[in-house]
């Protein structure tokens, strides 16, 4: 893509996801490119909060969970996400983590897929997801098949109980083909989980279409709900009265102000809820997903893309020499919101790009990643990030030792 700077100015100018970047409380001076590990603040958020504490919770107290409908937010915010990814209002309701939906997904397929033990994974897909499977199969007898993103379609078999992915390479950004990977699960018995984390909220996503089975995703990333914010689980409406949470606490019960010894699940999609909900971090994550009421899934996809085409045909025009290898794929069909590039050095260039407030993360070992968040980054924006990386690169100023200082979180 070649383009000058008054082109993507007037790109901006024609944006009409334009307006919605004042929705967010952005730090001037900051261009931002970190929406895939955290989304920005609403600003509505902070208001909504102090009213929450300050008059439904300090003032309201305990008749909150009926008067402010505290009871109702994880299916109520479910329903909000669930036009985000082609799903029905109760096929998706808002709780606990992405592991901890992780787990309750794949424990309730292998229950409902038995004698099949064995569950189907990428190698080098996200780690918490492996992580949970691996222990979940420790805690089961299941077996956990981890195969190469070449091999995996062929080792779809009749021992495979679920096929678990995310939906966009956390890494690399490399977008698979939903529909096609579903399809070849269901011809071999196999029910699939997918995990939507790094595209739900900046790509459009149907699961309906693909007839998809499961599905988790997160809250604190494109749906901009805030630090841990709660996450999200989807079970198609044709498997709910099959599948069973392994999790069965008192608000999945069919009636919980009952207080019966026995346990009996609701009906629906409210079965897979567990304990009582963080209604001050759900408030939170209602504030974020609120903000697409209304939005063009289509225009947010077509930006997304453009963006990242801008970006990688900047940085390899301006940082050609410089050690950077593309690690995302060049075709958008394959492609999440985001874009990496591998270095040596891909750590230390990060800091450096941070110090200059252009805020993208480092992904081990050796990946600088840049996310393209549509609803808050401008095409400006991309041209001065690559303009930034440039300088760092052509400079030697990611040499200076202090960008080279490990911190816990990168």
């Amino acid at each position: 893509m070649s383009a000058s700077l008054a082109d993507v100015r007037a790109w901006d100018a024609d944006d009409s996801l334009r307006p919605l970047r004042d929705r967010f409380a952005l730090p001037d001076g900051v261009i931002y490119l970190d929406g895939n590990s955290l989304g920005a603040a609403p600003r509505v958020a902070a208001e909504r909060l102090q009213r929450a504490i300050t008059e439904e919770w300090a003032s309201g107290l305990v008749r909150s969970w009926n008067a402010a409908d505290w009871i109702g937010a994880p299916a109520r915010i479910g329903a909000k996400i669930a036009p985000l990814i082609g799903a029905k209002a109760g096929e998706v309701i808002a709780c606990d983590s992405t592991s901890v939906n992780l787990f309750k997904l794949l424990s309730a397929a292998l229950t409902c897929q038995a004698p099949r033990r064995a569950i189907l994974a990428e190698s080098g897909d996200f780690p918490t997801d492996l992580y949970l499977a691996q222990g979940l199969a420790g805690l089961t007898g299941a077996e956990l098949r981890l195969v190469s993103s070449d091999a995996l379609e062929a080792a779809i078999g009749p021992e495979v109980a679920a096929v678990m992915l995310t939906h966009v390479c956390y890494r690399t950004g490399l977008k698979r083909d939903m529909a096609r990977i579903t399809e070849l699960a269901h011809a071999a018995g196999a029910l699939v989980i997918w995990d939507l984390s790094h595209s739900a909220g900046a790509m459009r996503v149907d699961l309906g279409a693909a007839d998809a089975d499961l599905a988790v995703g997160c809250g604190y990333k494109y749906l901009n709900g805030g630090p841990g914010a709660p996450a999200w689980l989807y079970v198609a409406e044709r498997l709910q009265g099959e599948l069973a949470s392994p999790l069965s606490g008192w608000m999945g019960h069919a009636a919980p102000f009952d207080f019966v010894d026995d346990y009996r699940p609701a009906e629906g999609i409210e079965r897979f809820l567990c304990g009582t909900p963080p209604i001050l971090s759900m408030l939170a994550l209602e504030c974020g997903v609120d903000l697409f009421a209304g939005v063009d899934l289509d225009a947010v996809e077509a930006k997304a893309q453009r963006l990242a085409e801008l970006f990688i045909a900047r940085v390899e025009d301006r940082c050609a020499g410089h050690g950077l290898t593309l690690a995302t794929p060049r075709d958008p069909a394959k492609r999440g919101s985001q874009v990496s590039f591998a270095h040596p050095n891909a750590y230390e260039i990060m800091q450096a790009l941070i110090a200059r407030s252009v805020i993208g993360d480092f992904r081990a070992p050796d990946i600088l990643r840049c996310g393209f968040t549509p609803l808050y980054l401008g095409y400006e924006d991309v041209w001065r990030a690559a303009e930034t990386l440039a300088d760092v690169l052509h400079t030697d100023a990611w040499r200076d030792p202090r960008f080279a200082v490990r911190a816990r979180v990168t």
